[in-house]
């Protein structure tokens, strides 16, 4: 079971776009709120009240529909969870985030207001008036002042994890394993180039095409001089098919071509494009050179080996910074009012060898497990709830590359963060 199970069902069944920038602030973002006194756990003198791990499971269970105690408890068994387990792991997220928030204060790492107003007000623009932004951080169980801590939390945790970028160069023999991967995972790969003309300006359009096939016009100059799109400057070229995903129209016109060719108008909702495919990549039998694949490719893999070590070294820093932070979990109280008894409810293995004899199933019987399962392995929540903000973070970030490049075919693009859809 992945310890991060709940969180990503969390996320993944609906709650309020304000509540990815970090899942734990759901409960309100204050880790001593509560009435009851009690405590959960303590991280060296930091406490965390067990009336917050109680809210914040509240509002998992409310946002995925289980309130009632057998939903919960058949959604609990069909995950492989218990009541107990389920506190645990909501623990073990407000730990973290407290070693990440006294880690980050000892780096030295801050982070500037205007850096926080800029998420806030990207996260605004996705409602039409103020009095729905307010309700969506009602819905998440936050004020704009404890969204605002949240996001620069996040963006304190996203500093951590990069001052652990390192500068050494991957070995040789990590490049190849990697190189390897990518020639059979893009076998076929084609890279192209366009020219982006607005969708009412089919004569010049056309103009442009006639003189690029008669070979009065260079297809890159061209691109530079005529294109919509911010791929302009760079002579059209919007990188590899395999490793960008395109709009439809374009990418059925590209899948035409042979290197060299050029295409025919093509529309889409971006306008009209003129479409050259400049290189096609054929997976050699064997990769025993990183010179056999295409050099920008050499380069996302060094830089994914970086991040892998990066992440690597962030990673055992949190487990030593963890085991050195004398974290103490109490024992849980009776009466909470999460807590069910398990032993009503069957397990999704359970479930499923009785069902072998008659062909029925765990979520035939219930429904609600299944379905919640189904849900949290489409999250993508992360290990945590840190992890969680930090792609929204960087989720906000491509907002602005995708400004820059309207226009663009692509979906979404590793490389230029181009417009979707």
């Amino acid at each position: 079971m992945n310890r991060s199970h709940i969180l990503k069902a969390a996320c993944a069944v609906g709650l309020s776009a304000a509540c990815v920038w970090g899942l734990a602030a759901c409960t309100g973002g204050n880790q001593a709120s509560g009435d009851s006194g009690a405590v959960a756990a303590t991280v060296g003198e930091t406490s965390i009240s067990e009336d917050a791990v109680t809210k914040y499971i509240e509002n998992v269970r409310s946002q995925m529909g289980v309130t009632d105690e057998d939903s919960w408890g058949n959604w609990l068994a069909q995950n492989g969870y218990t009541p107990e387990s389920v506190r645990e792991e909501v623990i073990d997220s407000y730990v973290q985030r407290e070693l990440i928030r006294t880690g980050a204060d000892e780096r030295g790492i801050t982070v500037d207001s205007s850096e926080v107003d800029k998420y806030v007000n990207e996260m605004k623009q996705n409602y039409d008036t103020d009095e729905k932004w307010q309700e969506a951080l009602a819905q998440a169980g936050m004020t704009e002042e404890e969204y605002r801590s949240e996001i620069e939390l996040q963006l304190k945790s996203r500093g951590l994890m990069e001052s652990f970028a390192t500068d050494e160069e991957p070995s040789e023999e990590d490049m190849l394993q990697y190189a390897q991967m990518y020639a059979t995972t893009y076998d076929g790969a084609k890279r192209s180039s366009h020219i982006l003309f607005d969708s009412g300006d089919e004569a010049t359009a056309q103009e442009v095409l006639d003189k690029l096939n008669s070979g009065e016009l260079d297809f890159a100059e061209a691109a530079k001089e005529y294109s919509k799109d911010g791929s302009a400057s760079n002579g059209g070229d919007v990188g590899w098919d395999k490793t960008t995903s395109f709009v439809e129209q374009y990418q059925s016109a590209l899948d035409g071509l042979e290197k060299d060719q050029i295409s025919g108008l093509v529309t889409s909702d971006y306008g009209i494009h003129i479409i050259k495919c400049t290189d096609v990549f054929t997976a050699p039998e064997e990769v025993t050179s990183l010179d056999q694949i295409p050099s920008d490719w050499v380069e996302s893999i060094k830089s994914s080996l970086k991040s892998q070590k990066q992440s690597e070294e962030y990673q055992q820093w949190l487990e030593e910074r963890k085991e050195s932070s004398n974290v103490v979990v109490n024992p849980m109280p009776e009466g909470l009012s999460y807590a069910v008894d398990m032993s009503k409810y069957q397990s999704s293995s359970d479930a499923s060898s009785e069902g072998e004899g008659d062909g029925s199933s765990a979520s035939d019987e219930t429904g609600e497990g299944a379905d919640a399962d189904a849900a949290s392995e489409g999250g993508e929540g992360g290990e945590s709830a840190d992890a969680a903000a930090d792609d929204a973070a960087d989720a906000g970030n491509g907002t602005d590359d995708a400004a820059s490049g309207e226009g663009q075919p692509a979906e979404g693009s590793e490389d230029t963060g181009s417009l979707s859809e």
